[in-house]
């Protein structure tokens, strides 16, 4: 037995979208079960995302802390963003997140992990890229406005963010997958083996 999801479609006999967003919206689907019922399934529509754990020379992760209005926390993140165009290159979005919310650029990039954040209501989709060889990036800072003008900046090492999330001390899908992803990459076959930057990415595909 292969343990490897797969992709599949059930039957959808209705599918309406009752809410519209800015970047998101709701869809409704009548869906056949196997025995042949039709059950109504509500989720959330999403362009997908990128995330970025940006390593130093000393062994420091680059992380935020910023304000979450839906959960009432400021959480520590890692740089994270929307994949603001249909069919966007992942990496590309993903360089664009690290110079905007941190101003720093990087030389060497993997794929670290794929992930469904919450596939019972949603359908965002995240490639968490691991990057190294930090540097600071070229030109004037990035303008950011609303929760991001209030962001704080640190470089904690990876240790101490294990420690964290298995403390439940730190909450964040990305960084939690993130950081406990490198650790388990870093003790298997070594971070030179994750996938190149430009891999396949079936959930959302794009062109080089």
């Amino acid at each position: 037995m292969t343990i490897k999801d797969t992709p599949e479609e059930w039957e959808i006999r209705a599918t309406d979208t009752p809410f519209v967003g800015n970047k998101t919206s709701v869809r409704t689907d009548d869906v056949v079960m196997p025995d042949g019922t039709v059950v109504r399934r509500d989720y959330q529509v999403h362009p997908g995302s990128v995330a970025v754990l940006a390593l130093d020379e000393a062994g420091r992760v680059l992380v935020l802390r910023q304000y979450r209005h839906p959960v009432r926390h400021k959480l520590w993140e890692i740089p994270a963003g929307l994949l603001d165009v249909p069919g966007e290159n992942p990496l590309h979005a993903a360089q664009r997140e690290l110079y905007e919310e941190a101003h720093v650029k990087a030389e060497d990039w993997r794929v670290l992990t794929d992930v469904y954040t919450t596939p019972g209501g949603c359908d965002e989709a995240v490639r968490i890229f691991l990057a190294r060889g930090l540097s600071d990036a070229d030109g004037e800072r990035f303008e950011v406005e609303d929760e991001e003008a209030d962001m704080e900046l640190a470089r904690v090492p990876v240790e101490e963010l294990v420690r964290g999330v298995l403390a439940g001390e730190l909450h964040n899908t990305c960084l939690v997958v993130g950081v406990l992803s490198f650790v388990a990459a870093r003790q298997g076959d070594g971070l030179d083996a994750l996938r190149p930057a430009q891999a396949p990415w079936p959930a959302r595909p794009f062109e080089s």
